[in-house]
């Protein structure tokens, strides 16, 4: 029984299925999945009952998760007591990013009890400035246009890209795909926290130019933005926005930026500067409203459609270098 084990049934546990807990993994449903399955061999015993919509822990799964969970936190003070990080770490957010900060929080405080961290909302526009000037140390922001460090700095060759770049094809249990069906040109840079990843060459970090010089540009691990519908609404939706009636988020924030550039035709029919208050006006059904994937699993009623070519998307970490231990501690968090 392994540590990553116990991490993903608990998520599983708390997200209320396999798609909700992949995408706060930050990984795919099928790695889930077979984690899962092959715990529950270990043991002898299902640890969920499985329906099409949702998992439910079994009895022995609701005996499992607590003892799971006393674990990892078990684990996570073990690491502190050989690596204590003290001090105070600013992490700066763009509006509407990590839609789970309080568990960001939550894991540095059981992983560095010793280290103070300040959130504080950053518009994408100052970015480069607020680290460069040290208002904060470490920025989660979208890179713009959705380009990777590897991208911005180093290109590789379309062909190198498309050959890295894995189908966007439906499975069993995966949220509707929206559009014709198509294979994209180009996915998302594989990254691990820490590292910038180049396809076909290896890890690297950016040399700043996105955001400016000296500052690096550290890529978080890929998601995806979807298209989140009134509940019980249809599976299929146009390619293109344009016919839709959408809620959206003022200019400034990541999201917008990155809808904007990817419907620039759209019709937006109300502006909000909420997650929460957006997600209750999808499932009113006045609107519907791009997302992150990682945002549209808060709300598990509404219907998630997914995008067979998914606008450019790619969150980041942007830092000064050398990188101290606080904001190092961050980093690992993210990743």
């Amino acid at each position: 029984m392994e540590l990553r084990q116990l991490a993903v049934v608990v998520a599983v546990a708390e997200e209320g299925g396999f798609t909700a807990a992949a995408q706060r993994l930050r990984t795919v449903q099928s790695t889930v999945s077979t984690v899962v399955r092959a715990l529950e061999r270990d043991l002898g015993t299902p640890l969920f009952h499985r329906t099409t919509h949702r998992v439910a822990l079994t009895p022995a799964g609701e005996a499992f998760v607590p003892a799971a969970r006393a674990a990892l936190e078990a684990a996570e003070r073990a690491r502190a007591a050989v690596s204590p990080v003290g001090g105070c770490v600013r992490v700066g957010l763009c509006p509407g990013l990590l839609a789970d900060s309080h568990r960001l929080l939550a894991k540095l405080r059981h992983g560095h009890p010793g280290l103070a961290v300040e959130l504080r909302r950053v518009r994408t526009g100052e970015v480069g400035c607020a680290v460069a000037e040290s208002t904060v140390d470490v920025v989660v922001t979208a890179l713009p246009g959705g380009l990777t460090t590897a991208h911005a700095s180093d290109p590789a060759p379309a062909a190198d890209r498309a050959a890295t770049a894995e189908p966007n094809t439906a499975r069993a249990g995966d949220p509707a795909h929206v559009g014709p069906a198509a294979t994209p040109a180009s996915g998302p840079t594989p990254a691990t926290g820490g590292t910038a990843v180049a396809p076909a060459a290896g890890p690297r970090a950016s040399d700043g130019r996105i955001f400016g010089d000296g500052l690096v540009t550290t890529p978080l691990p890929a998601e995806e933005l979807v298209l989140a519908t009134a509940p019980g609404g249809s599976r299929s939706a146009p390619a293109s926005l344009s016919g839709l009636a959408l809620v959206d988020f003022p200019p400034g924030w990541a999201i917008r930026d990155a809808v904007d550039r990817a419907f620039p035709s759209r019709r937006v029919t109300l502006e909000v500067d909420d997650l929460a208050a957006a997600a209750e006006i999808v499932r009113a059904g006045l609107a519907a409203c791009v997302l992150p994937a990682s945002a549209a699993a808060r709300f598990p009623e509404l219907t998630v459609r997914r995008f067979d070519r998914p606008p450019p998307w790619q969150l980041a970490a942007v830092h000064r270098s050398p990188v101290d231990a606080a904001v190092e501690a961050v980093l690992g968090q993210l990743g």
